[in-house]
């Protein structure tokens, strides 16, 4: 079988597997296999998906990466205590699971994981990955190049590149005066990609059978503002993660964006002050009591902002704001203020 449309790959495999993944076998056989309808084992399973995953047709390849994806993580981390899984299936789960933490760290550990498996990793992966591969030291040591593609990664987080070795360069030759650069002369001075090029590099790798995420992490910053500006809820909800500041705006700005995605932001604790900045400038979004709600409980909320909106929320909220240890004290005590206020004005 072929992978990556140019390198033949050759695994012993039983006469039973060999049937289903040998050129020449019967494609509707194969589409069934490629959906996980056979019944095999679960590394013969695997094994039928890593070869389906590079079929030349484009819809059993396609079919065969969604099901590799929609496996059990618990199932896949069971089977990965193989020590005779092919170091090409071990890259293959690497490729298209790479977001799932505990899977990726029975990937690290294995004995047949091959260096630019683990070089991918450290290049592409997430931070919570970042950690798990940094903490094996032996590895570190026989692989230098690991600890230049973590600290390289935009993944990584400051402890953690400080940690390899890495030193902050600062804000070192910068004068005090340097110009801001506002968002659309960002992308102008960084354009990259046209938007048409971004949307062909996107339809060829989802044919190729490649996800949004796995897309994302070859886009350049202003190719991902591009996309966080036009791209549709799948994109959005990929690039709101970005690290950039930039990036998360530019999704905040998309047109399609819905009120149920800014209340996701306005819930989630890690949001940063720019994406809470934006939804506060928006009057429509204020107007939604429950992203209102969020935003007074969240710790990014300027105080005043949190403190005026209180007086808008419901008794049964505002009493539960009053007793809840997951806000500041600040919040809490005008809170308390509220409610005696209300408890005074209806005299209850």
């Amino acid at each position: 079988m072929t992978q990556d449309g140019s390198t033949t790959v050759r695994l012993k495999v039983p006469p039973e597997i060999a049937r289903i993944v040998q050129p020449g076998a019967p494609r509707e056989f194969q589409m069934t296999a490629a959906r996980g309808a056979l019944p095999l084992s679960g590394k013969d399973l695997l094994t039928v998906l890593f070869f389906l995953c590079g079929s030349p047709d484009a819809e059993i390849r396609s079919t065969a990466v969604k099901t590799l994806r929609e496996l059990p993580e618990t199932l896949l981390i069971q089977l990965l205590d193989d020590g005779s899984l092919p170091a090409q299936v071990l890259d293959l789960l690497a490729r298209a699971r790479s977001s799932d933490v505990n899977l990726m760290a029975a990937v690290i550990m294995h004995p047949a994981a091959a260096q630019k498996t683990l070089l991918y990793l450290a290049r592409k992966a997430r931070a919570a990955v970042l950690e798990r591969l940094a903490a094996h030291q032996q590895l570190l040591d026989q692989n230098p190049e690991l600890i230049s593609a973590i600290i390289a990664n935009p993944a990584a987080e400051k402890a953690l590149k400080y940690r390899l070795g890495w030193k902050d360069p600062g804000p070192a030759g910068l004068s005090d005066s340097t110009p801001e650069v506002d968002d659309d002369q960002f992308v102008d001075n960084h354009d990259g990609r046209s938007q048409e090029e971004i949307e062909a590099l996107i339809e060829e790798a989802d044919q190729g059978g490649l996800s949004k995420y796995q897309i994302a992490l070859d886009l350049k910053v202003a190719e991902k503002i591009k996309l966080g500006l036009t791209g549709d809820k799948e994109w959005r909800s990929i690039l709101i993660r970005e690290a950039n500041k930039l990036v998360q705006e530019a999704v905040m700005k998309n047109p399609r964006i819905t009120e149920g995605e800014v209340l996701h932001v306005a819930k989630n604790k890690t949001s940063s002050d720019e994406m809470i900045r934006v939804i506060l400038l928006d009057k429509d979004w204020i107007k939604n009591y429950e992203i209102r709600k969020a935003l007074v409980i969240h710790p990014k909320t300027p105080l005043p902002k949190a403190l005026r909106f209180i007086s808008s929320l419901s008794l049964r909220d505002v009493k539960t704001l009053a007793r809840s240890r997951q806000v500041s004290r600040i919040i809490a005590t005008a809170a308390r203020k509220e409610l005696d206020l209300r408890i005074r004005k209806t005299g209850g």
